[in-house]
């Protein structure tokens, strides 16, 4: 290939392309074509003919952001929200539903070059809006210099979208986010500039129960002083927590805490189990689909009562605890140790007296595991996006268990990790999506492997 015909075909940040997007990507982004080039358009959907701007120019591809809808897919519905975070509510939610299942199992089949599997009915929502029990805000200001909370503008680090009614939230976490803006806003605070590093107010972080009806927040800013006496009269909240943090990477799981008032932890109930999540803990952010899921979970690993049950990535111990009581013993491991903590406190609370949990790296502490508590009869594990290293699912081979359950977020990331378990001689037998993000790209499943 030419310079010339390079240079031609590959556009530069900034430029401007009118595009037709032919489908969606893994993530959510449109794909379109530009004299052989593949650019991911952010906000677009198959159908449409848009004009993009150029964000990030690569060598075999380029990102792009939609301006403006030229010609709207005969797919796309009017938008319910002015919400950056929910990107795919320009589909109707059928359409979403189906494109998700798709992108299971073509992820499985194309990937993983798996087949032979049962690929289940996608599990659909319950609610399509006002689900999700966390909210992460970060705040900014608007055009006119007003201190505001929302989400970051897509294909902008700097720039905050303020969110005044999020209908992915329920209202009451709307009504005690907007008691903590109007506190701010009456104290004159200031919010952080992601470009000078200076200012005090970083994120804004909602928990609710919502099977207890509880609500968490916690203030993140930069260390400085703060009325907290002042900002607990404000805010109608069952735990208040202030955490203080220097750096300048925008996240909400570093830095110091503190408790101001109530409880330092949020109670929730999931199918049947109690438990307290602790304020950097992780639990999955829709409750009504995180009882499906783990009851979808504990259907695959179809346990009797007489099973050596391993929960990897055990995290504060949901999945694990939920099956407890069908197994003979159960077996937690999570690296993370304050998960570890509230994973034994949690089985204290529900009187689970078979659960036995220890931090440590699953990529070495398995093999030890498997020493001290025998080989298991089922595994379960719920990784991050990254799924599992080759070596992890190399030590989960050499443990032997009869049948893998794994939870996974990242169809992407699954498909090779089965495709190995495969290889060392299990069969992928079930696969089931399960919408827990409706308006999103975002997708679990649960799949099932089974020794041969």
């Amino acid at each position: 290939m030419s310079t010339a015909l390079t240079r031609r075909q590959r556009p530069n940040r900034g430029d401007e392309l009118e595009l037709t997007i032919d489908s969606l990507a893994f993530g959510g982004n449109g794909v379109a074509r530009h004299e052989g080039y593949v650019v991911f358009v952010i906000g677009a959907i198959p159908g449409d003919r848009v004009r993009a701007r150029v964000t990030r120019p690569k060598r075999d591809y380029a990102e792009a952001i939609v301006v403006d809808v030229l010609e709207p897919s005969p797919e796309r519905i009017p938008r319910t929200a002015p919400h950056p975070g929910v990107p795919w509510q320009v589909l109707p939610y059928e359409r979403q539903l189906e494109i998700k299942a798709q992108q299971v199992e073509e992820a499985l089949r194309r990937i993983g070059k798996l087949d032979g599997f049962a690929m289940e009915p996608i599990v659909p929502a319950v609610e399509t809006w006002r689900y999700r029990n966390k909210m992460e805000y970060s705040f900014g200001n608007d055009d006119a210099g007003e201190l505001v909370y929302g989400f970051h503008a897509p294909g902008h680090w700097e720039r905050i979208v303020p969110i005044e009614d999020c209908l992915i939230a329920s209202e009451r976490s709307n009504v005690v986010s907007r008691q903590v803006l109007a506190w701010c806003r009456s104290r004159g605070l200031v919010a952080w500039d992601r470009r000078t590093h200076t200012g005090l107010l970083r994120n804004l972080v909602v928990r609710e129960g919502r099977r207890t009806g509880q609500i968490q927040v916690r203030l993140v800013t930069m260390p400085g002083a703060l009325d907290v006496d002042g900002l607990a009269e404000a805010v109608d909240c069952d735990g208040l927590l202030w955490t203080q943090f220097d750096g300048v990477g925008e996240t909400t799981a570093l830095g110091e805490t503190e408790l101001i008032s109530g409880s330092d932890y949020l109670d929730e109930e999931v199918n049947g189990l109690r438990v307290r999540i602790s304020p950097h803990a992780f639990f999955q952010t829709n409750t009504e689909m995180a009882e499906k899921l783990y009851a979808l979970a504990g259907e695959y690993a179809a346990l009797s009562g007489f099973e050596r049950l391993y929960d990897l990535y055990c995290g504060i111990g949901t999945i694990g605890l939920t099956m407890a009581p069908r197994a003979s013993e159960l077996w937690g491991l999570e690296l993370i140790e304050p998960a570890i903590a509230d994973a034994i406190s949690n089985a204290r609370l529900n009187e689970i007296d078979n659960a036995h949990f220890f931090a440590g790296d699953v990529r070495v502490a398995l093999r030890e595991l498997v020493k001290e508590a025998g080989t298991p009869d089922v595994v379960v594990v719920d990784p991050p996006r990254a799924g599992l290293s080759t070596k992890v699912v190399r030590r989960i081979i050499d443990s032997s268990p009869k049948r893998v359950v794994y939870v996974s977020c990242n169809p992407t990331t699954l498909a090779p990790n089965a495709a190995q378990l495969v290889e060392a001689g299990y069969s992928l037998s079930r696969v089931t999506p399960v919408d827990m993000f409706p308006q999103t790209p975002h997708i679990e499943c649960v799949a099932l492997l089974e020794r041969g």
